[in-house]
């Protein structure tokens, strides 16, 4: 555990589309420095395609010894982010690197056993970390060897409190061709990440890309992911009901997209962009009047059907990096973005969309991500495994 006394916080990132191992480290190391200068590297996040998979510990190694980073981490995506950009196809590389004086930072490792059924959690911190409040886990796993909803169940137990954002590592195929980056390691299955508190505000913006249709309802009758009543009624019924009152533009949008909200907190008097945890409609029985979902849901919560699509997504991420919660507190200084493999131009029809509304929303910062296989972010004060989802870190000095 290290904890450095507080200063002015500074965050650099830099994009190389090289595709040889050392080129691409000295475009990156060069354009750090150039940024930093001389400040000492606290923690640096890199993030590879799958083309650089092969050099993987070649291009670690040269960034290592050039930075000298006290904390390393990353992975392979299935395309890359950087400041205003997102590169889809083809070799690429981004390195965001941070200089962050009195800040509280453990690295993590997880690896899970199939045969055991048990987790290994190698260095992680003690309940009472460092600095008010819980810790900013910034968590990356391989999809293939990682059971990511129970891994946020064991954080839950262990950090009540603590807020996880990251994503499954991509461009592997199968199990073992995924990289996973931890200071002078390189993994292919697990977890990695680090823990951050202390002098560093970190907020949270998860927009997972979807519209409310129709009334809310108050689940009557429900068990595990089956949905039998909504309000006393067959909750099929609900439904045609609310489809039936669409337009027919947005009778074409459900039939593609059609999804369900589930409010996360029942006590708040209205509920706005934020406050539903979105999850797939995965079926309905047309005897029984039920519908299957894509998550557990109790008796007496809240639920709303929503529709995704580009127009959406696009509406829900400017309004979200719009909030007061946002523009109302510190000024933003860097920020991560992990943003589902089904975003980018496939959804939206041109490139760099979620990169370019974060740099219009908050400004010419230092940005880097990569396009995940699942994102990992809190909503109503829980952390979920979603889908179609960017989920990002904003980071900034403590307010006062």
């Amino acid at each position: 555990m290290i904890v450095t006394p507080p200063s002015t916080l500074r965050f650099a990132s830099a994009l190389t589309r090289q595709g040889e191992a050392q080129a691409a480290a000295e475009e990156l190391v060069r354009a750090i420095r150039d940024q930093l200068g001389s400040s000492r590297i606290d923690v640096a996040f890199l993030f590879i395609s799958a083309q650089h998979a092969d050099q993987a510990e070649a291009l670690s190694h040269a960034l290592r010894t050039a930075l000298d980073p006290e904390t390393f981490v990353g992975c392979t995506g299935e395309g890359i982010i950087a400041t205003g950009r997102e590169v889809e196809t083809g070799p690429a590389a981004t390195l965001w690197a941070a200089h962050l004086p009195g800040v509280a930072m453990q690295p993590l490792r997880l690896s899970f056993s199939s045969v055991h059924d048990q987790f290994s959690l190698h260095g992680w911190p003690e309940s009472d970390f460092p600095g008010e409040g819980a810790p900013v886990m910034l968590l990356f796993a391989d999809p293939f060897s990682t059971p990511m909803q129970e891994v946020l169940t064991v954080i839950e137990e262990r950090y009540p409190d603590a807020r996880a954002l990251g994503g499954l590592a991509g461009g592997g195929q199968d199990i073992g061709e995924n990289r996973l980056f931890l200071d002078d390691q390189i993994y292919t299955d697990g977890l990695v990440g680090v823990a951050l508190g202390g002098n560093i505000s970190v907020r949270t913006v998860i927009s997972q890309g979807c519209r409310p249709i129709g009334d809310r309802f108050i689940v009557t009758k429900a068990e595990h992911n089956v949905i039998q009543e909504l309000g006393g009624v067959p909750a099929l019924h609900c439904l045609q009901t609310v489809f039936g009152q669409l337009s027919t533009d947005e009778r074409a949008q459900a039939q593609r997209a059609l999804h369900i909200g589930i409010a996360m907190d029942e006590q708040r008097a209205q509920f706005t962009r934020g406050d539903f945890l979105i999850r797939n409609l995965i079926g309905a029985d047309q005897q029984t009047g039920a519908i299957v979902i894509g998550d557990v849901v109790q008796e007496g919560q809240t639920v709303q059907f929503q529709v995704r699509d580009a127009q959406s997504a696009d509406q829900d991420l400017h309004a979200l990096l719009a909030s007061p919660r946002l523009t109302e507190s510190s000024t933003p200084l860097g920020a991560l973005l992990f943003s589902c493999c089904g975003r980018g131009k496939g959804l939206f029809g041109s490139p760099n969309h979620d990169a370019s509304v974060l740099q219009e929303q908050l400004g010419d910062i230092p940005v880097a991500g990569f396009f995940a296989q699942g994102e990992v972010g809190p909503v109503g004060g829980r952390n979920f495994l979603h889908g179609y989802t960017a989920s990002i870190a904003i980071f900034s000095e403590p307010d006062r």
